[in-house]
């Protein structure tokens, strides 16, 4: 039994230590495996017999290869690809620019001046739809298909898990609200989470950008043991299981859940409370569907650096914009935007 330290690459949030953990234990000749998100590694502890530690790194490579992973005896320098902005840079503010003129003349009520709409959160949804934040929930997708794949079960499984999560984060969503309403936020703890989630939404547009490495520390997180044992439910071939799994990702650590769970309980309402979420999920909704519908793994659908800066200054928006109205609604600074 040796333990062995490999570099991790393309890690990025909190989801990614989860979900390569989960990976690499399932694997019959590691014992036990711990990643860190700061270094960018993992500790390995296993049997591998006479193997030298470059055939360990490839063979567990191969492992997580298909969520976008790679491990290495020596640390990669990061690369920033700061050319990536002069197409990220004009998609976002064009998309910022009509998100914002389609409020004001009324057509779509996506913001407001005082709360996150359910557009805002369902375009929120979207976004982590498609960042490296879901490939925990994307890569527990895959595994639980693959399962029940096995065993000639393809369309079932899905809908059960898919039906799991609207139904998870509409009702637990609503709970949440609930619960702001009996907690009596005053004006100052109001603005305390507002501004939290601000700060949550900043560091996740940051992340996405993908150039300031040491970014990552500050990303928010529950408890690391509640999503390996959330994505270890993928191994339990239970016909409810898909239920259970798509009930159990409104716990796993992914910062923009986390922001939006920060502001329902601000509503101090069941039926607000239950409607945010449910809009949050309905906007990761096509991307998972089409994740556990098909056999494509979720880095292989947006590898583009061009892709997820875009995102990331779309959501830095939305976190500035956040901090503003926050500001703006205990009369610090007056409100940049008359709608």
């Amino acid at each position: 039994m040796k333990t062995y330290t490999f570099h991790v690459n393309g890690m990025h949030c909190n989801a990614c230590v989860v979900l390569t953990e989960s990976e690499l234990n399932d694997v019959p000749e590691v014992s036990k495996a711990k990643s860190s998100l700061v270094n960018h590694s993992v500790q390995v502890t296993g049997e591998f017999g006479d193997k030298e530690p470059e055939h360990i790194a490839r063979d567990l490579s191969e492992v997580l290869k298909p969520h976008g992973y790679a491990l290495s005896l020596e640390k990669q320098n990061h690369l920033a690809k700061w050319s990536d902005f002069k197409l990220a840079f004009p998609i976002a503010i064009g998309f910022i620019a009509l998100f914002i003129m389609l409020q004001k003349i009324g057509i779509v009520n996506l913001v407001t001046a005082s709360r996150v709409s359910y557009g805002t959160a369902f375009v929120i949804g979207l976004i982590a739809s498609v960042s490296t934040c879901m490939a925990v929930v994307g890569g527990l997708v895959l595994s639980m298909s693959a399962n029940f794949a096995k065993e000639g079960d393809k369309v079932r499984p899905q809908l059960l898990f898919h039906i799991g999560r609207l139904a998870s984060f509409f009702v637990l969503g609503g709970l949440i609200g609930m619960l702001g309403a009996v907690v009596q936020f005053g004006p100052a703890g109001t603005f305390f989470l507002n501004i939290t989630i601000a700060l949550v939404l900043l560091i996740l547009g940051i992340n996405l950008l993908d150039i300031f490495p040491f970014a990552k520390k500050f990303q928010p997180t529950i408890p690391g043991f509640i999503g390996k044992q959330v994505h270890g439910l993928k191994n339990i071939n239970h016909t409810l299981t898909p239920l259970l799994v798509g009930v159990a990702t409104f716990f796993l650590p992914c910062g923009f859940t986390q922001s939006m769970q920060l502001y329902t309980l601000t509503t101090g309402n069941f039926v607000t409370g239950a409607l945010i979420m449910g809009a949050f999920a309905i906007g990761t909704l096509p991307v998972l569907a089409l994740l556990s519908f098909s056999s494509l793994g979720i880095h292989k659908k947006a590898q583009s650096g061009v892709f997820f800066k875009t995102a990331g200054l779309v959501v830095i928006f939305f976190g500035i914009f956040n901090a503003m109205n926050a500001l703006a609604a205990v009369g610090i600074i007056s409100p940049l935007f008359s709608f």
